[in-house]
């Protein structure tokens, strides 16, 4: 079973927690309060929102090193609504590997909203959690503690995927604010 630490506590940390817990694994939640408690997880998970990335790196970074690093961020202007925040062709995740080359970064989970994990599914579909990163370890172990929380994963490439996966998230975000669909429904996929 593997331990995962999930650096903030929002509804996208306690729905992560909530199906890695479903899975048989153990987590670890920190919160802002936190800072001083060690990170303990072999997989940690970067649920807070983008802008708050910097200050999580300049606080754990080096205690990051040599574990799965999986970022669920949406580098989104939360003033407009109307843009990615990074440089055209990157990712949020590409920032992160960037700054931990120490660590195996993945993206995961910013293709779901919090309810869908939650509920484990989109419709009548069931959650798709979207996996991409340059270490196929990583990636079937965070798929592992996924799929053993009754969700499905899917392996979308390599860490380059990332900037696609931001995109889709930034539609299915800015489709919800604009009440286009629900917060508590999402895209889905069909292998067929």
């Amino acid at each position: 079973m593997a331990h995962l630490s999930i650096i903030g506590t929002g509804n996208m940390g306690q729905a992560i927690a909530a199906v890695a817990g479903r899975g048989g694994h153990t987590v670890q939640l920190l919160g802002q309060d936190d800072v001083a408690t060690q990170v303990t997880g072999d997989i940690v998970v970067l649920a807070v929102p983008y802008p708050a990335i910097s200050a999580v790196l300049a606080q754990r970074g080096e205690s990051l090193a040599g574990k799965v690093v999986v970022d669920i961020t949406n580098p989104l202007n939360f003033e407009t609504f109307d843009s990615l925040t990074v440089p055209t062709g990157s990712s949020a995740t590409a920032e992160i590997a960037a700054a931990l080359p120490q660590s195996r970064v993945l993206k995961a989970f910013n293709t779901t909203f919090a309810s869908t994990l939650a509920k484990g599914t989109v419709g009548e579909l069931t959650t798709t959690v979207l996996i991409a990163g340059d270490d196929a370890d990583a990636k079937s172990v965070l798929a592992g503690v996924i799929t053993s929380g009754g969700l499905e994963a899917i392996d979308a490439g390599s860490l380059a995927r990332a900037h696609e996966l931001e995109a889709i998230g930034f539609l299915q975000i800015t489709l919800a604010a604009n009440e286009k669909i629900a917060w508590t429904g999402g895209f889905g996929i069909v292998a067929a």
